[in-house]
């Protein structure tokens, strides 16, 4: 890898990563004291397999609740100010039961404070499936599975990793893995599954190549709102929607030679939810 930093980049890095630290540990002390235990996903967690010449930034904190305490938990934050994105269970992320996944889970320190973190092989899934999401649209982010995947615990059980969801899901991770390995030659050569990973579909390597090499990078339409430029640029930008990001959202096979099907359903619910957005916002004003 030949990412570089200098000393004075680097100690402005661990001073971020000191502050997001102390505020993750304000927000299982807060949470704790009211009788939720949630978990840390992404960000942070991932950074913990990077080197330290590769630090990890990330820009916000992802705590995951148990769905029956959502509402309590979005309470307290609102609350206590905190400053986390608050996500009800792992919504599409995985498929794995809450329970299931709080079971596995690890405790970690962070400034004297215990905070719990999904198991590697569980969070392996979520990274990939997070990646994927975004339409493969960040190179960077798939340093996560990179170093996820290179620096993971020699206890890591693949079993509990890719056999616990769907054949489809399991392709996800796989094919995730195998971008890894093509484009950040991560070594894949004592994989079992590694004959998998060498066979991914070509539409997905045309799909990540075309959105890379895209002048027009994904932005969160909410985010540009109030630039017509950007704005327009980024709905033109979804359509067709993205291969990637449609066969996820739809639930979609990776071998399927169409990716057409999967893209128009995507559409199509992404309209019929701005519309229904729309509706609420005109009824609010109105009242």
């Amino acid at each position: 890898m030949d990412t570089q930093i200098t000393q004075e980049e680097d100690q402005w890095l661990l001073l971020r990563f000191k502050v997001f630290e102390q505020q993750i540990a304000d927000a299982f002390r807060v949470f704790r004291a009211n009788n939720i235990e949630p978990v840390l996903i992404k960000g942070w967690a991932a950074s913990l397999k990077y080197p330290r010449k590769h630090r990890r930034t990330f820009s916000d904190i992802d705590l995951a609740v148990d769905p029956r305490q959502y509402e309590t938990a979005l309470e307290i934050v609102e609350t206590n100010n905190l400053i986390v994105d608050l996500h009800k269970s792992l919504r599409h992320l995985d498929t794995l039961e809450w329970e299931k996944l709080f079971e596995n889970s690890v405790l970690c320190k962070v400034d004297e404070t215990d905070v719990r973190i999904l198991s590697e092989e569980d969070h392996l899934r979520v990274l990939c499936v997070h990646w994927l999401t975004d339409g493969g649209a960040y190179r960077e982010k798939l340093w996560d599975i990179y170093y996820a995947v290179e620096n993971r615990d020699p206890n890591f059980d693949w079993n509990l990793c890719l056999n616990v969801v769907s054949s489809k899901r399991r392709l996800w991770i796989i094919y995730t893995i195998g971008l890894a390995h093509r484009y950040l030659n991560l070594d894949v050569s004592k994989l079992s599954f590694r004959e998998e990973i060498l066979d991914f579909p070509k539409w997905l390597i045309k799909a990540v190549e075309s959105e890379w090499s895209s002048p027009v990078k994904l932005r969160p339409i909410h985010s540009c709102i109030n630039d017509k430029k950007e704005f327009l640029r980024q709905i033109l930008k979804r359509i067709p929607p993205n291969a990637i990001q449609a066969t996820i959202e739809m639930e979609g096979d990776f071998d399927n030679r169409s990716r057409i099907m999967y893209q128009i359903k995507s559409f199509r619910n992404r309209f019929n939810e701005s519309f229904k957005r729309n509706l609420m916002t005109k009824s609010t004003k109105k009242k």
